[in-house]
């Protein structure tokens, strides 16, 4: 029995401190964009450091396991694409526009998401409780989105639609892998698609930035980015996976419920975002949704 709580406690607390270091991506980014990098080259960045990391990581999860056939890769090359490239640069592009609070609400719609294109994709049924459920949390971000566009203007409808695209494109790839986590396993399927999104962000600024442009960029960015890939891209990746192994799927994602409360407050104390009662307002119904959402499920 006490083996037992302990392992449940120990994987509450992974999964809190897997929620919290996502939640301080969008502050990061913020703050590297005040130094004048745009998203092609912060992007980069941090897939080049994340690179070696998930590489281990796929290399590490797939012992023992038998190689991966032609079909496998291209599998793995599409999912590394609309799951992890696609969504982080259309992530890192709309927060150039959006506040991380309103970034980290759009994100949290992923499990509507995942609800609808199971609906047009493979008719899964959708009962009036999601529906009310989904109805509550895209209030709750019209409730910020309304705020945020009379303070910053029409730059945040460039910037919200970028992330709801990034969303959507995450969505997508949760929808395809599933098959694919029960073949290949979460872990080495998690470092080989991420591997390929790494790969791809590099090709895409040697193509688009001149190479020699990173020498020029100022410490402050470089050091941001290493925290960046370690804190906020790597080790939230395991430790979300370990809670998941200590305390189920279900409760790890309650526990991920913390996220836009905490981005929101890093906002407001390292950004200087405004916390106003609408984005409090809409942050509940959002959250609210969401769980309800998923207690439906």
């Amino acid at each position: 029995m006490a083996d037992a709580q302990a392992r449940r406690a120990t994987g509450l607390m992974l999964a809190l401190a897997g929620a919290t270091a996502f939640s301080g991506k969008a502050i990061i980014v913020k703050l590297a964009y005040r130094h004048g990098v745009d998203a092609v080259t912060l992007i980069m960045l941090r897939m080049l450091l994340a690179l070696p990391l998930f590489l281990a990581l796929a290399w590490w999860a797939g012992r023992g396991r038998p190689p991966l056939t032609a079909r496998d890769w291209r599998v793995v090359v599409g999912l590394g694409f609309c799951g992890y490239y696609l969504a982080s640069f259309l992530d890192f592009a709309g927060l150039q526009y959006i506040t991380a609070s309103l970034e980290r609400l759009i994100l949290y719609l992923n499990p509507t998401l995942v609800m609808l294109l199971g609906w047009v994709l493979f008719r899964r049924r959708v009962t009036r409780g999601q529906l009310a459920a989904f109805a509550l949390s895209y209030l709750g971000i019209l409730v910020v989105f309304g705020a945020e566009l009379s303070l910053e203007g029409r730059d945040v409808l460039l910037g919200s639609a970028l992330v709801f695209g990034s969303a959507l494109s995450y969505a997508v790839y949760l929808v395809y892998s599933g098959q694919e986590v029960q073949r290949l396993g979460s872990l080495r399927l998690t470092g080989l698609a991420t591997s390929v999104a790494c790969v791809l962000c590099i090709l895409q600024f040697v193509v688009l930035r001149p190479v020699g442009s990173v020498l020029e960029l100022p410490a402050a960015v470089w050091w941001l980015s290493v925290l960046n890939a370690v804190a906020c891209t790597f080790a939230p990746v395991l430790m979300i996976m370990m809670a998941i192994e200590r305390v189920g799927a279900s409760v790890a994602s309650q526990a991920g419920m913390v996220g836009p409360v905490i981005t929101i407050a890093l906002g407001a104390l390292l950004l200087g975002e405004p916390f106003t009662v609408w984005v409090a307002l809409g942050t509940v119904l959002v959250m609210l949704g969401v769980a309800l959402l998923t207690r439906v499920r």
